[in-house]
């Protein structure tokens, strides 16, 4: 796989990662957790959304870490590579949470 795929291949797996904890009542999309609501069934609590976000973002970061370990050398990762990544992870994480949050829903 060359840089340009495997760059790409990162940038949609964070897309996809950062959006799930907004995408469905699991966590992880596998595990039941949360209340039952009468209306909706069980609901995943903010904070577990948090913990699900906290965790995937170093996940992706993993995944695309070996990624580019694959292509040869691996920069190295300073405070300001986390600086830039952790908002960018959470920008990366408005559409979901505007489609859970902010959407009007129709009874």
């Amino acid at each position: 796989m060359d840089v340009s795929a495997s760059s790409w291949l990162a940038i949609a797996l964070a897309l996809a990662a950062a959006n799930l904890p907004f995408m469905n009542e699991r966590l992880f999309g596998f595990i039941p957790v949360g209340r039952a609501s009468a209306d909706q069934g069980p609901v995943k609590a903010g904070w577990w959304r948090v913990l699900e976000l906290v965790v995937l973002y170093f996940a992706v970061g993993g995944i695309a870490y070996l990624l580019e370990a694959r292509i040869g050398n691996v920069f190295s990762q300073t405070k300001e590579f986390y600086m830039i990544t952790v908002p960018l992870f959470v920008v990366l994480a408005f559409p979901g949470f505007v489609m859970r949050y902010l959407r009007k829903r129709h009874h």
